[in-house]
């Protein structure tokens, strides 16, 4: 396990374990959404991102977080394990929450000036509340990410499910990171 894929719902806890999986396989962490959302939530342009993220999975190591498809060919041709998360939808949801709670109460930076707003929250469209996004797009990753894994051509890959805590913590002990 050198050049990671790791995918799953928003709030499903994909970048706390990239970041600590990256750490200990020393390689790189990348996180598509830093390099899609530009100042103002704006969206890179396709060919553009195509290039950025190209470059990004070039090395020989690295973590890549995200679930975009227009550059999943470039990130699963060069991978050799996509990490899956496939949290239960009330977990997930419960997470995500408190995370989106937590950054519009501090006001975390995201990605290049970006910041998640509270107000938001309360949006009944997907493309505005995070909640509702994740929510609707859940049962798609899931049918999307489980065919996949049976893809023949995708047969190189080796998927690891992650359908809970403890699966993420196993993940990290094999890969020598402590989960603390």
């Amino acid at each position: 396990m050198r050049r990671v894929s790791v995918v799953g719902n928003s709030g499903s806890g994909k970048t706390t374990v990239g970041r600590a999986l990256a750490t200990g396989l020393g390689v790189p962490f990348v996180e598509l959404d830093g390099i899609f959302h530009q100042p103002g939530w704006q969206p890179l342009g396709t060919p553009e991102f195509r290039d950025r993220v190209s470059a990004a999975c070039a090395g020989d190591g690295w973590v890549i977080d995200g679930n975009y498809s227009a550059v999943r060919d470039l990130i699963w041709a060069r991978a050799d394990t996509v990490v899956w998360f496939d949290l239960p939808r009330r977990t997930m949801m419960r997470q995500l929450l408190f995370r989106t709670l937590r950054r519009g109460l501090t006001g975390t930076e995201l990605w290049n000036g970006n910041r998640e707003r509270l107000g938001d929250l309360l949006s009944t469209d997907p493309q505005e509340s995070i909640l509702r996004w994740a929510w609707a797009r859940h049962e798609t990753y899931r049918t999307r990410y489980r065919t996949a894994a049976t893809a023949p051509e995708w047969s190189s890959l080796t998927f690891v499910r992650i359908a809970s805590r403890t699966d993420a913590r196993h993940l990290l002990e094999r890969a020598g990171v402590s989960s603390g």
